[in-house]
């Protein structure tokens, strides 16, 4: 049984940082491409960003470049999302995803297995 169980949400003031962890088990870690997305309240859940199986290929959406940042450790089996520089705007429930290859896509429905999310409040 595949389980994506993210950790690490919180609220913080604007300008602040957090770290969210993703620890992924039922399933060979790097074989999968993963990414990060969020909800905020009444809009669609967005493609934040994802990396490889490797981890050596990012890719954001604009609206984070400069300010999140991805990594993935394959022994450790866990994805992490390292967020400076929070905004209001930010807040939302964060999502892992796991999407079986090496491919990046911000199509969730391409993502086969997800966590229950985490909620990140940035308070200004």
């Amino acid at each position: 049984q595949v389980q994506l169980v993210e950790s690490g949400g919180g609220t913080v003031q604007v300008g602040g940082s957090l770290r969210l962890s993703c620890a992924a088990s039922g399933l060979t870690f790097s074989n999968y491409a993963m990414g990060w997305f969020r909800q905020a309240p009444g809009k669609e859940r967005e493609f934040v960003v994802g990396i490889s199986r490797g981890g050596t290929i990012t890719n954001h959406t604009d609206s984070v470049k400069g300010r999140f940042t991805i990594s993935r450790d394959n022994a450790k089996n866990t994805l992490y999302l390292q967020m400076n520089s929070l905004k209001p705007e930010d807040t939302a429930v964060y999502y892992c995803a796991a999407k079986y290859g090496n491919s990046i896509t911000y199509r969730n429905y391409e993502y086969a297995y997800w966590g229950q999310g985490t909620q990140v409040t940035v308070s200004s």
